[in-house]
């Protein structure tokens, strides 16, 4: 892992096409802007570890069980 330090309205940029802006600094919490094209998908870690779940479940034997009995009722 690369650590950085930067100030307010400072920035680091990933692939020169992905911008990371610190936008303000309050206590403990940070908050950044991310500039990045519109194909490159941007989650929280937690909502993308929740996704990833997600989608084990559906590719599983139960869930394509679950996928066949909703076609079938169609």
């Amino acid at each position: 892992m690369l650590a950085l330090t930067r100030k307010k309205n400072e920035s680091i940029v990933i692939n020169n096409n992905i911008e990371i802006t610190v936008l303000e600094v309050k206590g403990e919490q940070v908050k950044i802007g991310i500039s990045a094209p519109k194909e490159i998908p941007i989650y929280r870690k937690d909502v993308y570890e929740q996704i990833q779940k997600s989608n084990r479940e559906a590719a599983s034997a139960e869930g394509i069980t679950k996928l066949k009995e909703l076609i079938k009722k169609d």
